[in-house]
């Protein structure tokens, strides 16, 4: 039986007021509707796990908290023994703090998204150099900020790795850990999902690699098929335009 591994910002919801897009809502109604399992894999860090899915559930998003993953939620046990130094916005940091050990002589640092600047870039290396280890939350392509486009994290990572050669890992999208966790939700094998996301270089493409089926929505860091070098399996304006399409098939 099929499956579906679904994005959260710039699929369910819009990265500026973060309110549902078109068909979105009726999607996973949908899908629960027809019994069909999914899981919203997402890689929010700047909201507690609790609050956040509290927070689509208020939008009106029809699913339970085993419908849910975060990088958050993957992190707590891989981390807890070491003494961190956070990057990232403000809330990202205070999540950060209120959860794990911070120091200013750390085992290793953890990287959030955001607009970074100089100084922290430096200051960054000047760990690195000194041989602490390097997470990241994510590796997404871009981040999308008041309308613009910035390089997302992954971006940052490889830019840190290239100067430094420190290899780094990551607990959220596209790493091995993520997906498996996330599979374990719904007991299917990854040529049984189909993914949908917004980003087709950080989800997409890597997990079509591990045998699963991708489907592009242009409703958040892409706009045009014309900003892609590579094709995915499927691309959509946005869910509801793919829900049109789901519920053809359906009906044979």
């Amino acid at each position: 039986m099929r499956a579906f591994f679904i994005d959260i910002q710039g699929t369910l919801i819009d990265d500026k007021n973060f309110l549902p897009l078109p068909g979105a809502k009726e999607f996973l109604k949908y899908l629960n509707g027809q019994k069909i399992p999914f899981v919203l894999v997402t890689n929010n860090s700047k909201r507690n796990s609790k609050d956040f899915i509290a927070y689509l559930q208020k939008l009106g998003f029809e699913f339970n908290e085993s419908n849910y993953i975060d990088p958050l939620m993957i992190m707590k046990n891989e981390l807890k023994n070491l003494s961190l130094k956070p990057y990232g916005n403000d809330n990202f940091i205070r999540i950060i703090s209120e959860n794990f050990n911070i120091s200013n002589k750390p085992d290793a640092l953890i990287l959030g998204i955001k607009i970074y600047k100089p100084n922290e870039i430096s200051e960054i290396i000047e760990y690195l150099l000194q041989g602490v280890k390097l997470y990241g939350m994510h590796k997404t392509s871009l981040y999308v900020k008041n309308n613009k486009r910035y390089p997302g994290l992954g971006a940052i990572l490889e830019m840190l790795k290239y100067a430094t050669g420190r290899e780094y890992e990551i607990f959220g999208k596209p790493s091995l850990m993520f997906f498996e966790a996330a599979k374990k939700k719904i007991s299917r094998n990854f040529d049984k999902i189909t993914i949908i996301s917004d980003d087709l270089y950080a989800d997409l493409l890597p997990a079509k690699k591990l045998g699963m089926r991708g489907v592009l929505v242009l409703s958040g860091k892409i706009k045009s098929e014309k900003e892609i070098s590579k094709k995915p399996d499927e691309i959509y304006k946005n869910l509801g335009e793919y829900l049109k399409k789901v519920v053809e098939v359906d009906k044979g």
